[in-house]
């Protein structure tokens, strides 16, 4: 039985400088890491590479875990897919109050594509330092059914 989502992975091309973002953009904390040299046959398998080698660290914030991989081998590309290409387009974080975060991290140097909107759904999306669109979303009013307490934290 499938019980939930544990976590999604990125690919960098700076593990440390990536991790450092995330902390003190969003308040992600470094939960363990790792690494894999030329020769591992069964990660090679898994990840469908050949002669792989990479280092990655997984972080924490609230209930969810981001594994991020930083590759050094197989030529990583830098892909940046617009919004309507196909795949997972955003990481979607959750907020009390989506306009104080917004000139938080816009003070910070994250960028937007707009400031959020007024209404009972307030979002927008920005880009991280690797150029992933991660999305600010306060859902407020009376009609909101959906309070971040109702996730549990494992």
């Amino acid at each position: 039985m499938i019980r939930g989502v544990h976590h999604l992975a990125i690919s960098t091309p700076d593990l440390e400088r990536f991790i450092d973002y995330y902390h003190r953009w969003f308040g992600f904390v470094r939960v363990g890491d790792g690494a894999w040299e030329v020769g591992n046959e069964r990660i090679d398998r898994m990840v469908g590479l050949s002669d792989s080698t990479a280092k990655y660290a997984m972080i924490r914030l609230g209930n969810l875990h981001i594994e991020v991989f930083q590759y050094a081998s197989n030529e990583p590309q830098d892909v940046r897919p617009r919004m309507c290409d196909r795949g997972i387009t955003h990481l979607c974080l959750y907020c009390d109050d989506v306009i104080a975060e917004y000139e938080r991290l816009q003070a910070l140097g994250m960028h937007f594509h707009c400031p959020p909107g007024d209404g009972t759904l307030r979002a927008t999306y920005g880009r991280d330092c690797d150029g992933n669109v991660v999305e600010l979303l306060q859902i407020a009013g009376p009609e909101c059914t959906f309070q971040f307490e109702d996730l549990a934290v494992v």
